[in-house]
């Protein structure tokens, strides 16, 4: 198969995995573990690449209310804060876990974790936590009524999902539900804490791949993933915020169980 079909390919995936809860990682990693993909050339610095074509699609989905957020941050310490100031404090208090977690944990993670198997085993723990999810928690309060350690506890979800098959998605809307927050509302601040999130893993990564250099081929490559995680990112997003409103979990904690189940069944068959 052409690498380029490859990284289009790879690139649906991360659009389609990074929102939807079922781990955008575990996706890539597996989908490269099945078909044998170039690893070196496919690797870490490719699926942050692919972040940015997220990053770009929920920038673009979410632009009101950001340009709303920033318009705020001159009111930031003004004691009557309004609504879009204190989503910027919610959000910026919430970041602070995955930015630590990625300071102490990223390299051990990278080095030790980015396994099928791992993948496999969080995928069904997600799974089990999405069940729980759902049969608890009021699942009636807005997004409004969340407190800055709610927001902090959400974030420390969020930094589970460095270690591959948690899901960002999937590990801070389990914990928003549980704290009672309606799926809709649940879904959409877990996408604005995300913005952050992925902007500093691929800040991150940014002075290696300035070191390493890509070339023609791999710059190629690098836009191919991001266009189309983009695309697929924008419509995955619209989606499953509409879907949330009116439909559980379920569907994809099922999914989860049975991708993990293929992933064991083939790592027992060598």
């Amino acid at each position: 198969m052409p690498t380029i079909v490859q990284a289009a390919l790879l690139g649906i995936v991360q659009g389609l995995t990074e929102f939807l809860p079922v781990s955008s990682s575990a996706h890539l990693i597996l989908a490269r573990a099945f078909f044998g993909w170039d690893s070196d050339r496919f690797g870490l610095a490719f699926d942050i690449a692919c972040h940015l074509g997220t990053l770009m699609a929920v920038a673009i989905y979410f632009w009101r209310e950001i340009a709303a957020m920033a318009a705020s941050l001159p009111r930031l310490f003004s004691p009557l804060q309004d609504r879009d100031a204190r989503l910027v404090w919610l959000i910026a208090v919430g970041t602070i876990p995955a930015v630590v977690a990625g300071l102490l944990f990223k390299h051990r993670i990278e080095d030790h974790l980015r396994t099928p198997a791992v993948a496999a085993a969080m995928l069904a723990l997600g799974a089990v936590g999405f069940f729980v999810a759902e049969r608890s928690g009021s699942k009636t309060r807005t997004d409004q009524s969340l407190t800055l350690p709610e927001a902090f506890l959400i974030g420390c979800a969020q930094a589970l999902a460095l270690v591959p098959g948690v899901s960002r998605s999937g590990a801070t809307i389990t914990v928003a539900l549980l704290l009672g927050l309606r799926r809709a509302d649940s879904a959409r601040f877990i996408f604005l804490l995300a913005i952050p999130a992925i902007l500093g893993a691929a800040a991150s990564e940014a002075p290696k791949l300035l070191r390493a250099g890509i070339g023609a081929d791999g710059a190629t490559l690098f836009l191919i993933g991001i266009a189309t995680s983009a695309i697929v990112g924008y419509i995955a997003v619209r989606w499953f915020i509409r879907y949330l409103a009116n439909h559980s979990l379920t569907v994809f904690a099922w999914y989860r169980l049975a991708l993990a189940a293929a992933v064991a069944v083939w790592i027992l068959r060598g």
